[in-house]
């Protein structure tokens, strides 16, 4: 079966014949296909947000009958990128059979514990909060997505007299509800009192669709999405400019970013009062047009409609008073201005928590905001990791999309106060909350580790990752860079790093890696000073050449470096963590090492004056002193081994079994050890700690501090 594709718009038709064919026979593995093809499209659902279902009949394990089974995304998964692990399979007969001790909309919640009664695959997912509307429903192919074109009519204060005209009457409509048995039990009433619907719009929610075949649905969920962008695109204009049209103009692209990384570590200190936050940064052109509007004041404090943008976006934005151009040098006055915007929305949630409670509600959570728009600029939203605020923005975009939409068909609405709190404080969304793993040691740390595209430097980089910092990879050399870019893509996923091209002795890219880091993670708080090199020479044939490259690389650059981030930090005034990987050099006195090991000593002198001088802002500086980590290291490169392995008298090979043998504890030093000495100081356990020197050198006495 094909469709003309030239009929898509304003959605994505994915849909592949030859790949379906493949799957023909198995309506979950076609399940699966259609949910990843619709989730896509961000236009169609936010990550992880909508569910999709089949029914199939399967033979009960115990009675070895025919049995109508329902698969549907269990709870906390995503469409797009879901799997067979993350469905859940109920028995369809027993789901329903539930209304039978369904006490009524006051004790709907109890009913999620009894869906555990209908499960039919006992390794499948939890069901989620959505399994009763679909299961209520005959189809045996089902979409519920949140697509901004649907709910922009859905919000709209005329959204059912809309639905009804612009789909003749094919499009049921229920009022909105939070999703629960209830729902289902509605969205069943209204097919059976107009049983020809192709579909079903919730009020302020989303969208039902659904189909005999994955095939149908999937068409079916296109076609009503498309019509309704259509309408809105007839639209746009007829009531006036979009919002009210332009208040402002924005900043040209590169000035825009200069603001936001100048910003970036202000707003993410504020956000952190409570718990460490990442940041996101986006000036996406539907962001500006919102914030730049005329309606901006309007509608930012209404807050979003559907409840899968609320809960991710928090009930309404913090919209700084700030001019584009604003001049960002002054930290200090900054501060001072934007203090009382924070403490007025830190002040207005505590009251709408306050007003909206029950008796039972969760404690308040983190008063700050997470998203923050700065009109002619962009949008920064803040969150536990990388994934959830960069999610956070996605979403806030589409709730700017349904505000477009609403407005130019009608008035956009927003959920009451009430509606939206007993969302948000929902106690079955609190035990998903506290059902999430634990945060890491490092969770919430931005950590910077110069040279991490190769060796020590990305030894450190992957271990800080693995506890949970999000990193800047860095180095001179653009396609090493690149290739440690995607094997961390490929290991940690593309929300734990990014990259920036760096020479330690050189200010202005040092810079641009700072801001880079603003950007995308909204600053830094952990330095790692990696980046180095060796020249292993005699006096007599050491150049000035080599002494300055030397100097250059290991103490110009752990300056420079040390510089610029400890500005960052201080915009955020969260402090931070600063560790020099020096080297038992720095102690230990050997032959043909005058120009390194002086250039390692005068890095752990200034370790222990940059210890002194930042405690105060709880900056804490550390050293390690690694010897002889010959494994994967850059170190060896370029003529060092075998200026050691003359220097002692042996050959190359020899080296790694001489340095193991010279040490107390006979061991070979890997990166990992190097990697274990940097988390074992930021973990957390070491918090009070700073000046200090940890050897990771298999011991060797004449490198002990004294």
């Amino acid at each position: 079966m094909s469709v003309n594709t030239t009929e898509f718009k304003h959605v994505s038709y994915l849909w592949d014949d030859a790949k379906a064919a493949e799957l023909a026979g198995d309506e979950v593995a076609l399940l699966i296909y259609r949910s990843n093809l619709l989730g896509a499209d961000l236009r169609l659902t936010n990550y992880g947000g909508g569910n999709t279902s089949c029914k199939v009949m399967d033979k009960d394990p115990l009675t070895g009958q025919q049995v109508e089974v329902m698969w549907i995304k269990g709870s906390g998964g995503d469409i797009g990128t879901l799997k067979k692990s993350g469905l859940a399979a109920l028995y369809v007969d027993r789901l329903r059979s539930l209304k039978n001790v369904y006490r009524g909309i006051e004790h709907e919640d109890e009913m999620v514990e009894l869906f555990n009664h209908s499960i039919f695959d006992l390794n499948s997912k939890a069901p989620s909060i959505d399994t009763p509307l679909h299961g209520f429903l005959p189809f045996k192919h089902i979409d519920h997505l949140h697509p901004d074109a649907a709910i922009a009519i859905a919000a709209a204060k005329d959204g059912k007299q809309i639905t009804e005209e612009l789909f003749g009457g094919t499009i049921g409509w229920v009022e909105w509800q939070r999703p629960g048995f209830d729902l289902g039990l509605q969205l069943k009433e209204c097919l059976d009192s107009s049983p020809n619907i192709r579909g079903i719009m919730l009020g302020s929610h989303g969208l039902f669709t659904w189909g005999d075949t994955a095939y149908e649905s999937y068409i079916n969920t296109l076609e009503v999405i498309e019509k309704c962008a259509e309408y809105l695109e007839q639209n746009y204009g007829k009531k006036g400019p979009v919002f009210g049209g332009q208040k402002i103009q924005s900043l040209d692209e590169a000035g825009r970013k200069k603001q936001a990384a100048a910003l970036a570590p202000v707003l993410r200190g504020f956000c952190s009062s409570n718990t460490k936050m990442i940041g996101h940064f986006t000036d996406d052109a539907r962001v500006l047009e919102f914030t730049n509007s005329n309606d901006l004041d309007r509608l930012a404090p209404m807050g979003t409609s559907c409840p899968d943008h609320f809960l991710r976006t928090k009930i309404s934005p913090l919209v700084l008073d700030l001019t584009p151009d604003a001049d960002l040098s002054d930290v200090a006055a900054l501060k001072e201005k934007l203090t009382p915007a924070f403490e007025a929305y830190r002040q207005m949630y505590t009251d709408y928590y306050n007003t909206c409670k029950h008796d039972n509600s969760p404690g308040v959570r983190d008063t700050n905001p997470v998203v923050i728009l700065y009109p002619g600029v962009g949008m920064f939203t803040f969150s536990k990791d990388k994934q959830t605020a960069r999610v956070a923005a996605e979403f806030y975009i589409n709730a700017i999309n349904v505000m477009k939409g609403a407005e130019a068909i009608s008035e956009y609405t927003s959920l009451p106060r009430q509606e939206a709190f007993d969302i948000e404080y929902w106690l079955l969304e609190e035990a998903k909350l506290q059902r999430m793993p634990k945060p890491k040691a490092l969770s919430g740390r931005i950590a910077l580790i110069t040279g991490s595209a190769g060796g020590i430097g990305k030894a450190i980089a992957k271990k800080l990752v693995q506890e949970g910092a999000v990193v800047i990879l860095n180095d001179m050399n653009a396609e090493r860079l690149a290739g440690a870019g995607e094997e961390f893509k490929g290991l940690f996923g593309k929300d734990s790093y990014t990259t920036a091209v760096l020479d330690v002795t050189n200010a202005a890219q040092i810079q641009e890696a700072m801001d880079i880091a603003a950007l995308a993670f909204g600053g830094v708080d952990l330095i790692v000073n990696n980046a180095g090199l060796s020249i292993s020479k005699s006096i007599a044939d050491h150049t000035e050449k080599d002494w300055d490259l030397l100097y250059d690389v290991l103490v110009k650059g752990q300056f420079l470096v040390t510089q610029a981030s400890v500005a960052v930090m201080k915009k955020q005034g969260t402090g931070g963590d600063i560790i020099n990987i020096v080297s038992k050099n720095a102690l230990v006195s050997g032959p043909n090492n005058a120009g390194y090991g002086s250039a390692k000593a005068a890095q752990l002198h200034l370790s222990r004056l940059n210890a002194a001088e930042l405690g105060p802002d709880k900056i804490r500086v550390n050293v390690v002193n690694p010897d002889a980590v010959i494994s994967d290291s850059n170190i060896w490169a370029g003529g060092w081994a075998e200026g050691r392995a003359k220097a002692y008298g042996i050959t190359v090979e020899e080296l790694p079994a001489y340095y193991a043998k010279r040490t107390l504890l006979n061991e070979i030093i890997l990166p990992d050890d190097i990697a274990n000495a940097c988390f074992a100081l930021t973990g957390g356990l070491l918090n009070k700690s700073t000046g200090n020197v940890i050897n990771v050198d298999g011991g060797v006495a004449a490198g002990f501090v004294r």
